[in-house]
């Protein structure tokens, strides 16, 4: 056991690490040395975003052209490490494009927060309780909200939930929030916290209090945002699919659509279905600062919310017209957390249009349609190993060691082949033997 690491200089952190954990290789302490930023400015705000942090772990900020958007147009950035999302967002963006792009729709802006706790006393004192003292709870909340009501946010309703048939004796105080530019994390947590405090402190001095009846748990927000929604959808003619890779429009639409209802029926299917979309989705929600994890765990969360995990992404077709939309809880922010710090955040918030955290929605559900399109429309066509192979074509040359000329051939020679490592790793040794 190591005591006072978080206390030691990064130095010390990253010799005691390469000393006592990866025994004194030279190489593994040149590899974190060289991800340091030149910037010692900027690489001390690198350092407080974390804790015991050695080094920074770079990802590639690529930017995906042609996205239409409420006839808008956009170049939107995405950190991803897999090398066929770009590709393929940029491939959907140029479809639709000419199309008529992708429209837009904010649903709703609500998130929650909720005070956990358990009381054993009678249900109907408990509610008469609440309602006496719900002013008060949210009016202890004023110096909090101050600021978020100038800027058009603050809490919007506080109700008491009954949740004992799920846990006994268990309810919860919830909250619902606007929170205007920001996702609001912090905001939330600090008027849960508050009202937690004023509640107890009410029951203890009320009509219905005794030693037994009251255990607060716990205090915080919900990652859960189903009130905090957005759509996205494109729609067009049967006729007007037709491209290189879609020959009959009519049988195209038509397996679109059985694809679709796979992934609302078949689990094994959904989730890959939708793991697709988060290729999109938290490519622009890491470009822009915002928390993936939250995203991730809402979205999924969403998908299941009938009881069955299923397609986050929906399809019509009626007459001659292929309509396809996803509906998608979305809580980001555009101000505070990193968007105020990291240099690269700045910039593609700045490459978006400097968007509030409504318009940043719908670019991120947008990404997430336009990569679920892409997918699908490669599977049920080509394939989806032929394309994304061929982006991972220089993935392997480089674990291989090729050199230019090398890299140069096999990628002439692999333009029409699919691309496998043993046959790439056989024909660069037949290279290489002349």
């Amino acid at each position: 056991m190591k005591s006072g690491f978080s206390k030691l200089s990064k130095k010390k952190k990253i010799d005691w690490v390469i000393e006592n954990l990866l025994n004194n290789n030279a190489e593994a302490k040149r590899l974190l040395e060289q991800y340091h930023l030149s910037d010692l400015e900027l690489q001390k705000i690198h350092d407080d975003f974390s804790e015991n942090t050695l080094s920074n772990f770079l990802l590639p900020l690529g930017v995906a052209p042609n996205f239409l958007i409420d006839g808008k147009d956009y170049t939107i950035p995405m950190v991803v490490e897999e090398s066929s999302v770009v590709a393929a967002a940029c491939n959907a963006a140029k479809f639709w494009y000419k199309r008529g792009g992708f429209k837009t729709k904010i649903i709703d802006t609500k998130k929650s927060g909720q005070v956990h706790f358990l009381f054993k006393g009678k249900k109907k004192d408990l509610f008469w309780f609440f309602d006496e003292i719900k002013s008060k709870l949210i009016s202890s909340c004023d110096k909090i909200t101050a600021n978020m009501n100038k800027r058009g946010g603050g809490i919007v309703s506080v109700s008491l939930i009954d949740k004992t048939e799920l846990i006994k004796n268990y309810y919860h105080i919830n909250a619902e929030f606007e929170t205007a530019d920001s996702m609001g994390a912090n905001f939330i947590n600090s008027c849960m916290e508050q009202i937690s405090k004023v509640f107890e402190i009410e029951f203890n001095s009320g009509p219905i209090f005794n030693d037994n009846n009251l255990e607060i748990i716990m205090s915080i927000l919900s990652n859960y945002t189903p009130n905090c929604k957005v759509k996205a959808e494109v729609e067009c003619e049967i006729n007007d699919l037709i491209c290189k890779d879609i020959r009959d429009s009519s049988l195209f639409a038509n397996k679109f659509k059985t694809a679709i209802e796979i992934a609302e029926k078949d689990k094994s299917r959904a989730v890959t279905h939708n793991k697709g979309i988060m290729n999109g989705v938290d490519s622009v929600v890491i470009a822009t600062g915002n928390d993936f994890r939250a995203v991730e765990a809402c979205a999924h969360s969403y998908a299941s919310k009938d009881g069955n995990y299923k397609s986050l992404t929906h399809i019509k077709i009626i007459g001659n017209k292929f309509k396809y939309w996803i509906e998608l809880p979305i809580s980001i922010g555009t101000v505070g957390g990193l968007t105020n710090l990291h240099p690269l955040v700045k910039w593609s918030l700045k490459l978006l249009g400097n968007p509030n955290s409504k318009e940043l929605m719908k670019i991120i559900a947008v990404s997430g349609l336009a990569q679920n399109f892409a997918a699908i429309k490669s599977l049920i066509t080509t394939g989806i190993q032929k394309g994304h192979m061929k982006m991972h074509l220089s993935n392997i040359l480089n674990a291989l060691d090729a050199d230019d000329h090398e890299k140069s051939q096999l990628i002439e020679f692999f333009n029409e082949k699919l691309v496998s490592h043993s046959l790439v790793k056989d024909k660069l040794k037949e290279i290489r033997n002349g």
